[in-house]
């Protein structure tokens, strides 16, 4: 094998290389993206879980389990 045609096998590998380096960057660009919104989602449904049944946005009803009933 001539010294241009392994420069040439190299060069080829390099640059496959850089290409899968850029589509493995976006792949975790794009991972770490859904991870953060994944955390926002659960810290919001954790605080709805922490929340009392009773302070779900001022609705009460009368259906609530902890309310008494009127005739108290």
């Amino acid at each position: 094998m001539s010294d241009e045609a392994r420069m040439m096998e190299i060069e080829i590998k390099v640059a496959r290389q850089e290409d899968l380096l850029d589509t493995l960057n976006t792949l975790v660009y794009r991972q770490q993206q859904k991870i953060d919104q994944l955390e926002t989602l659960c810290a919001a449904l954790a605080r709805l879980i922490k929340e009392p049944a009773s302070d779900n946005g001022g609705n009460h009803d009368g259906n609530s389990a902890n309310e008494r009933p009127p005739h108290y």
